[in-house]
C-alpha cells in the first residue's frame, strides 16, 4: 500500500512567485483580490510580495501599498491573526524595508532568504558568495525576530544547477542544519528549475528526515519545467513531507526582465525560452489530487478552482492547470465522500 500523510499544509505563493514571471504589471487591486480569496478559501500560509528593489522588480513596485491594503481589508482583516503573510527579502535593504513595515503595522509575518548549494547560482541570485550570504543572515535573523518576523531559510539547487549542472544533495542537508543553527524558523527545499526527478526527490527527503526528523520545519517547492511537478509531490508525500508550496495555474518562474513593454533587469536571462512556459506546481491540480487521495488540506476545493479560473482571466492567458478545465472527480464515481 502507498504510505503518505493524511493531513498537509499548502502555502499558496501565486501573488509573489507566480506573478513575478508575468510580462505585464498585475494591478494592485487584482493582487489584493487574489490574496483575499486565497484566505477565504482556507489558505493560512501565503506569499504576498517582494521587498527588493522595484527598479529590477517592477511587478512589486506596489509592495507597501499592497500590504497596507491587505491589512486594512474589510473582507479578511479579522482573519489575519491566523494567517502567515510572507515577503521575499534577498538582501539587506529589503530586510530593512520589511522590518520597518512591520513596525509601521503592515509588514510581513515572515520573510524568505535564500542560499544555493551552487556557488555560481548563489552569486547570480544574490550578488554574494555562499559564506557572505550566511554571514549576512546571521546578523539579520535576530533583527527580524526582534521585530516579530519569522525567517524562512530556503535551500536551492538541491537537485541541480542551471549554471553548474549536477549538485550533491548531501550539501543541501548540511545547509538545512546550518539554517536552523543560525535561527531560521523553517526551511524551503526548492527545485527552482525543474531538475528534480521523483526518485531523487524521495531519496533526498528521506535522507533529510533521517537527519532532521522535524517534518513541520520542511517545505517542498517544485517547478514543472519538465512536467514532473505532481510526480515529485507524490514522491515527497511518500517520504513523509507535510508542507508544500504552489501557485495558481502553475504560474511562476524567474522575475521577468520585460514588463509592460519595458526591458528591466529581472534576474537576467530566462531559465525558459518562452515566457509563457511557466514554472511551479499548480495549486488547483495538487489540491484536487490530494483531495482525491483522501488527504486533508483544510481547503475549500471548489473555491480554489473558482479562484484559479479568475487568476487565468487576470493574467489574460490560458494557464497550466488541468483541474480548472476538467474539475474534480465526481464523488459518487470515485467512492470518496
Amino acid at each position: 500500500m502507498m504510505n503518505y500523510p493524511k493531513k498537509v499544509k499548502i502555502g499558496d505563493i501565486t501573488v509573489r512567485d507566480g506573478f513575478q514571471h508575468e510580462e505585464k504589471f498585475i494591478p494592485t487591486n487584482a493582487k489584493l483580490w487574489v490574496l483575499e480569496q486565497l484566505i477565504l478559501a482556507g489558505f493560512r500560509h501565503i506569499e504576498t510580495t517582494n521587498f527588493g528593489n522595484p527598479r529590477g522588480l517592477p511587478q512589486f513596485s506596489d509592495a507597501d501599498e499592497l500590504m497596507q491594503k491587505l491589512h486594512n481589508s474589510k473582507k479578511v482583516k479579522h482573519m489575519l491573526d491566523d494567517i502567515t503573510l510572507t515577503a521575499i527579502t534577498i538582501r539587506e535593504r529589503s530586510m530593512d524595508r520589511a522590518i520597518q513595515a512591520k513596525k509601521d503595522g503592515y509588514g510581513p509575518d515572515r520573510i524568505l532568504v535564500m542560499v544555493s548549494t551552487s556557488e555560481s547560482h548563489q552569486k547570480v541570485n544574490s550578488g554574494l558568495t555562499i559564506e557572505e550570504y550566511f554571514k549576512m543572515c546571521e546578523e539579520y535573523i535576530p533583527k527580524c525576530h526582534d521585530a516579530g518576523i519569522l525567517v524562512n531559510g530556503t535551500v536551492s539547487t538541491i537537485w541541480g544547477c542551471p549554471i553548474e549542472g549536477p549538485t550533491d544533495m548531501k550539501k543541501a542537508v548540511e545547509f538545512t542544519q546550518r539554517w536552523l543553527d543560525i535561527g531560521a524558523d523553517d526551511i524551503e527545499h526548492a527545485d527552482h528549475d525543474g531538475s528534480a526527478s521523483p526518485d531523487r526527490v524521495y531519496d533526498y527527503f528521506s535522507m533529510l528526515l533521517d537527519a532532521i526528523p522535524q517534518p513541520e520545519k520542511h517545505i517542498a517547492h517544485f517547478h514543472v519545467t519538465r512536467g514532473w511537478g505532481l510526480a515529485n509531490v507524490l514522491a515527497a508525500l511518500q517520504a513523509g513531507i507535510t508542507n508544500y508550496e504552489s501557485t495558481m495555474g502553475g504560474t511562476g518562474g524567474q522575475p521577468a526582465n520585460f514588463v509592460d513593454g519595458v526591458p528591466v533587469t529581472g534576474t537576467g536571462s530566462y531559465y525558459y525560452k518562452d515566457p509563457n512556459i511557466v514554472g511551479l506546481v499548480s495549486t488547483e491540480d495538487m489540491v484536487v489530487m490530494m483531495d482525491e487521495m483522501g488527504i486533508d488540506t483544510g481547503l475549500d476545493v471548489d473555491k480554489v478552482l473558482d479562484v484559479g479560473r479568475m487568476v487565468e482571466r487576470i493574467v489574460g492567458r490560458p494557464l497550466r492547470s488541468e483541474a480548472i478545465k476538467n474539475g474534480r472527480i465526481p464523488k459518487e464515481l470515485s467512492g470518496r465522500k
